[in-house]
């Protein structure tokens, strides 16, 4: 029997469920049937229990890389869901909190990269370098991967190497995370040709913002030092929680509630919606349900955003009667000496947001700096079902024929700024004069 997972307690407030009951089956039919189905953008929903097959894999790469070159630090290089889920899944398993593991490259202009480089201590033998992309040819991955290759090249000439010792060792700090196809990734072909270590891979069908239990993720939290039965454990509540979103009893499958929660609001007409992250633990969080929402639900009237910081400066849009609204706040469980305050302060918010509209609130359970392993897996698989649900619910509620593939797993709209940047408009690596 199906039990929640008692590491995530949701109390919802405004909403009438029952309006719903009669097409709950419908609606996770419709999921189901699409789940894991080539084509369809799903295969997230079983990947947690696919990586578990892989655990070990991934963190004797681990090991070798950093063994391979003796550096410290791991520099990911990617941009969206590559370097969104590393960040939100490190920040809420309370991993490089001082960032002295994991850097991020994300940029393309001069400052940026300077600043990176200042992180490194302006030596970038210092670090190893995860790159990652899908295509393998996305600009400003490869722009970045191309600057830091031929740095590495200069600094072991600078040591009296030869150009092709030099290219040897520099390649020693890089690890792939792409298509396993040579075919269709250009950076699977640099792999290969190049000799960098092992095999990781962006798995097919696993969109970036879906892909926080795919490669890249699993490889930085490994590097980063988390502990191996501690990922076990995450994978594994991830899957069990794919197994709740996927039943037809409402009362364990708070993934269909919160998709129903944002659904309602809009087919009662409420277009602005708030979901409210409490506390540094879901500071990276944040920008990753942001992405989310822009790529998923494809509109640009919901705000997500940490508090207390934007608590103040928010009220006024919120609590402002002519502004109708409806809210979400995650929240970690307080077992230390922030405790009676925090409770108070959330209680506090709880009662303005009921006052105001709907709403529902996230107890998330912690662990030190962070979530339970158990917590991290299963709100993050949570997440990624309630987005595609609402979707569904939408549309079925609305009557509205579904496309082949669901909008929330596509995102067509990117070529639009992706065609200007191409014949020769920006050309990776390229050094100003």
């Amino acid at each position: 029997m199906l039990t929640k997972n008692s590491d995530i307690k949701t109390n919802f407030s405004g909403v009438d469920f029952s309006k719903y009951s009669s097409k709950v089956s419908e609606f996770v039919n419709e999921f189901s049937k699409r789940a894991n189905q080539k084509g369809q953008f799903l295969n997230w929903v079983n990947l947690p229990s696919e990586q578990l097959k892989r655990v070990d894999e991934i963190y004797e790469l681990a090991d070798k890389l950093k063994a391979q070159t003796g550096a410290k630090k791991l520099s990911v290089m990617g941009i969206g869901g590559s370097k969104h889920t590393v960040e939100h899944m490190l920040s809420i398993n309370g991993l490089n909190v001082r960032h002295d593991v994991i850097e991020f490259y994300s940029d393309v202009d001069s400052a940026s990269l300077e600043r990176f480089l200042y992180r490194l201590g302006n030596d970038v033998t210092k670090s190893n370098f995860m790159i990652a992309s899908k295509s393998g040819s996305t600009f400003e991955t490869k722009d970045g991967f191309l600057r830091v290759m031929d740095m590495l090249v200069d600094a072991y000439k600078s040591q009296g190497k030869s150009e092709e010792e030099a290219k040897k060792l520099a390649n020693k700090h890089f690890i792939a995370v792409t298509d396993a196809n040579a075919e269709k990734s250009e950076l699977r072909r640099t792999s290969n040709e190049n000799g960098w270590l092992g095999d990781l891979y962006i798995h097919d069908d696993v969109g970036g913002r879906f892909s926080a239990f795919d490669d890249h993720a699993l490889f930085a939290l490994a590097y980063a030092g988390m502990k191996k039965e501690d990922m076990k454990e995450m994978l594994q509540a991830a899957q069990d929680m794919s197994e709740l979103s996927l039943s037809s009893d409402l009362e364990i499958n708070d993934a269909l509630k919160e998709g129903i929660f944002w659904a309602d609001a809009k087919l009662n007409g409420i277009e602005a919606s708030v979901h409210q992250y409490m506390g540094a633990i879901f500071e990276n969080t944040v920008y990753w349900h942001a992405q989310m929402q822009n790529e998923s639900v494809k509109d640009t009237l919901k705000q997500v955003a940490k508090v207390p910081d934007a608590m103040h400066h928010s009220a006024e849009a919120h609590f402002n009667p002519a502004n109708k609204l409806v809210f979400a706040l995650t929240v970690p469980v307080d077992n230390g000496v922030c405790k009676e305050n925090a409770d108070a302060y959330i209680g506090a918010l709880t009662k303005s947001y009921e006052v105001t509209g709907a709403t529902f609130v996230e107890h998330i359970q912690t662990k030190g700096m962070g979530l339970t392993p158990s917590a991290a897996g299963a709100m993050t698989q949570l997440r990624a079902f309630a987005t595609v649900y609402q979707e569904i619910v939408e549309k079925i509620m609305k009557n509205v024929e579904f496309p082949e593939v669901l909008d929330s797993v596509l995102q067509p709209h990117v070529e639009f700024y992706k065609k200007n940047l191409k014949g020769g408009v920006v050309v990776p690596g390229r050094i100003s004069k």
